[in-house]
């Protein structure tokens, strides 16, 4: 049997030039990885396929459309207020431009909901009972908690008072919320969402 010595790879060493298909190798791998960490990092919208949407039992306040996978009425999700009341809810207290001081905001992330419905789309058109519409990216929703407002200072909001729901950002909890960017995708009165 041979021994080592310091003078020397052992015989089982091959030579490491870095040849092309190294290259190609090193650089999949680390491309799997950031992609991994960037997955890991971004809350999923998707469900389990075994997942289904109740049916409403009173009246439908919230329609999404589009690309989603789970639907309860012809092709659409539809919500009832007390399906939305189970989802979990979030609330935040913040200061808006349509009101003098601020108010109190419940109700589910705007992600919860459309994990609820199995969303596949990376837009999100918002229409208004008055048809006013806007888009919002899916990024947005990620990376803030974005809710579908259905209380405002713990009580059901009237169409006058931008009910029966509002998205509502968290304008407080992150400065670079504040402008008209994002006061314009704050949708009240909102009636559906079509994913993109």
């Amino acid at each position: 049997m041979r021994a080592f010595t310091d003078d020397g790879p052992p015989p089982y060493a091959l030579p490491m030039p870095v040849s092309r298909r190294s290259a190609l190798w090193m650089f999949l791998a680390s491309a799997a990885l950031a992609a991994a960490a960037v997955t890991a990092a971004t809350p999923a919208l998707a469900i389990p396929a075994d997942t289904a949407l109740d049916t409403p039992t009173g009246p439908v306040v919230l329609s999404v459309g589009g690309a989603l996978r789970v639907t309860n009425k012809d092709g659409l999700a539809q919500f009832d207020m007390g399906m939305l009341e189970r989802l979990p809810q979030k609330s935040f207290q913040t200061l808006t431009p349509w009101y003098a001081k601020p108010r109190k905001f419940t109700g589910p992330l705007l992600r919860d909901v459309l994990a609820a419905v199995g969303s596949n789309g990376q837009t999100i058109e918002a229409r208004a009972l008055n048809d006013y519409r806007v888009t919002i990216p899916v990024a947005d929703i990620q990376r803030f908690d974005v809710i579908v407002a259905r209380l405002m200072d713990d009580k059901p909001m009237s169409l006058r008072d931008k009910g029966p729901l509002f998205i509502i950002y968290p304008f407080d909890e992150h400065t670079e919320l504040r402008n008209s960017v994002y006061y314009g995708r704050s949708a009240w009165q909102l009636k559906s969402l079509e994913l993109r």
